[in-house]
């Protein structure tokens, strides 16, 4: 499979950007790093400047993990909805940053809290994302048990995008971890099944799923290479796509 068309232009019209609430940390051990998330939104204004349509979930492990609540013994439910919360932060500030360079952004939460963000309707978000909008869907899926990692499979589904891209720390899936294996081999492109099957570590077993069901193909590449995310957009660079 292949990201760009045969003239060397964008295949997609409308994408979702996922990443993890880390890769706003920067160098910081916790928290937003504003020069890290300003650079991330020069690269979503530089796809967005191409004309695609771009839907974002950001995820809340720089602020707090669901996860690692419960683990110290938070009940999972109120440890998952603080998650939920972190994620409306990230949101906020990236939506700032979007706005800053004259990009126009809604954010909208699973959870309704009027004052900060709009509440998720469908046809209202759809409608943002044609008037070119980036839409920054937070708050995860509004349910606890459920990831970011869910919640961007699901709102890519809904908003009919064409591709989920996931930006992580590494350029690809591979079949260890590339940090503790110097001789981990990166696929190029691989099936969902496969993901499944190997227990490769690239999203939750629940969205993995749903994307493959919705037959929603999936780029990983790193997100830290400057001009990342536009280069992958026009198939350059190195990149791991899941398929069907």
């Amino acid at each position: 499979m292949t990201i760009a068309t045969l003239d060397g232009g964008v295949k997609y019209d409308r994408v979702m950007l996922k990443i993890s609430g880390e890769a706003l940390m920067g160098d910081q051990a916790y928290g937003l790093h504003p020069p890290t998330v300003e650079r991330v939104a020069r690269e979503i204004k530089a796809v967005h400047d191409l004309g695609v349509e771009i839907c974002m979930v950001i995820g809340g492990g720089n602020i707090f993990r669901g996860l690692q609540g419960s683990a110290q013994g938070m009940e999972r439910t109120t440890a998952d909805y603080m998650g939920m919360l972190a994620t409306v932060m990230n949101a906020l500030a990236m939506q700032a940053a979007l706005e800053s360079l004259g990009v126009y952004t809604r954010v909208i939460s699973a959870i309704p809290m009027d004052q900060v963000c709009e509440p998720y309707i469908r046809r209202r978000a759809v409608r943002h994302l044609e008037k070119k909008r980036v839409c920054i869907f937070a708050a995860g899926t509004g349910n606890p048990y459920f990831t970011t990692d869910t919640a961007a499979a699901l709102r890519a589904s809904e908003m009919a995008c064409e591709a989920i891209f996931m930006g992580k720390n590494v350029d690809g899936i591979y079949d260890s971890d590339p940090k503790l294996n110097p001789d981990a081999k990166r696929y190029a492109d691989i099936t969902y099944d496969d993901v499944l099957q190997r227990n490769l570590k690239v999203m939750d077993a629940s969205a993995i799923a749903l994307c493959r069901d919705n037959r929603m193909p999936l780029v990983v590449f790193a997100l830290s290479e400057p001009g990342g995310f536009k280069g992958i957009m026009a198939g350059q660079g190195t990149y791991t796509i899941v398929h069907d």
